[in-house]
């Protein structure tokens, strides 16, 4: 249950920080509205809930049991076991750091092309992080 909830919530998370990165690429040039503060807001929310709903499935999941069982030297060499047990949560951890410094800094920019550009970048930098660390053959 707690996977399923994890996965579902991923798709919110992912659609979320792909829409507020081709918000800001298409409103670059704009003033700098309330819809877009919130919805740069709306997806730090949603991304920090998917941080608690992911630890608690990391410490309920299998793969976290066979990390304690065989230890992490043997993790290490298991490429499915390191990207389930060390890579994704690192780089989802990463991600969220990212969108939170990016939330913090573009609050403190003055002019409405320093906010789109700051949460381009951080934003930016979490999707990515974020897209290359999906478990794809397990998530789809």
């Amino acid at each position: 249950m707690m996977k399923m909830i994890h996965s579902y919530w991923a798709y919110l998370v992912v659609a979320l920080l792909l829409f507020t990165v081709i918000n800001v690429l298409i409103n670059a040039k704009k003033e700098f509205k309330d819809k877009d503060f919130r919805l740069a807001l709306f997806t730090l929310i949603v991304s920090h809930i998917q941080l608690v709903i992911g630890f608690g499935w990391y410490f309920m999941s299998p793969a976290y049991k066979m990390l304690k069982t065989n230890g992490m030297g043997e993790t290490m060499k298991d490429s499915n076991l390191r990207l389930l047990t060390v890579e994704h949560p690192m780089m989802m951890v990463l991600a969220i750091v990212f969108i939170t410094i990016g939330f913090s800094k573009h609050k403190k920019k003055t002019n409405d092309a320093a906010k789109f550009k700051t949460i381009l970048v951080w934003y930016g930098l979490a999707l990515l992080f974020v897209l290359t660390r999906i478990p794809w053959s397990q998530w789809l």
